[in-house]
């Protein structure tokens, strides 16, 4: 699935990823592939990225989690997600 990270300055991220870990007003909520369309608002936290890795031009906004399962993480303050046939926008502070 395609992930697009955005910030009113740049773009923080874009390509393809197995899963993406988000902050939700009511807790972590987890898109996968083929996962309904949604529309949400984000809280503070972390944006998770599941994925084996990440390019080059973007591994500097990143955070590795977790050296075994390849999880990036990117500290949002807060934002809003939109997914839907497999392709999601994150626009977030």
């Amino acid at each position: 699935m395609n992930i697009k990270i955005l910030t009113p300055e740049y773009v923080v991220f874009e390509g393809e990823v197995d899963s993406v870990l988000l902050p939700g007003k009511d807790g972590e909520f987890h898109i996968m592939k083929n996962h309904a369309g949604i529309v949400s608002s984000l809280v503070g936290g972390k944006v998770k990225l599941f994925t084996s890795s990440i390019g080059e031009a973007y591994a500097k906004n990143f955070t590795k989690e977790s050296e075994k399962d390849s999880v990036f993480s990117y500290p949002i303050k807060s934002g809003v997600v939109e997914f839907n046939h497999d392709k999601g926008i994150i626009l977030c502070e």
